[in-house]
């Protein structure tokens, strides 16, 4: 078993990514695993991220605030243990539109070039 303490979780910049903090928890340079990451974002109140596609599919949960996911075909709203599913290659954009900080889960299954 590997366990990985939030208060050591090596900090990480994703590129468009804008007012997050966020944190690897498990693979990459975190844990051992091959197959997937997971990484804790806090976002700012007007934290957001571009409108972007990546080849690997994305899950999010929201653990605290609201983050509303927007892609090609229309957003979401998501609170506190809402998730979704994003496909490999589906643009997404996340938004924190209030003005309380939030934050969210990634688990993302890991890209043979280590893509974020």
């Amino acid at each position: 078993m590997q366990v990985t303490r939030l208060i050591e979780a090596p900090r990480y910049e994703a590129p468009e990514h804008f007012d997050m903090a966020c944190f690897r928890l498990q693979g990459r340079e975190a844990s051992r695993t091959k197959a997937m990451w997971m990484g804790l974002s806090h976002l700012l109140p007007g934290g957001r991220t571009s409108l972007k596609g990546s080849s690997q599919e994305k899950i999010y949960l929201v653990i605290e605030g609201k983050v509303v996911v927007r892609t090609d075909s229309g957003e979401a709203t998501l609170g506190p243990m809402d998730s979704c599913v994003l496909a490999p290659g589906e643009a997404r954009a996340l938004e924190n539109r209030t003005t309380r900080p939030a934050t969210i889960l990634l688990v993302m299954e890991e890209a043979t070039a280590q893509s974020t």
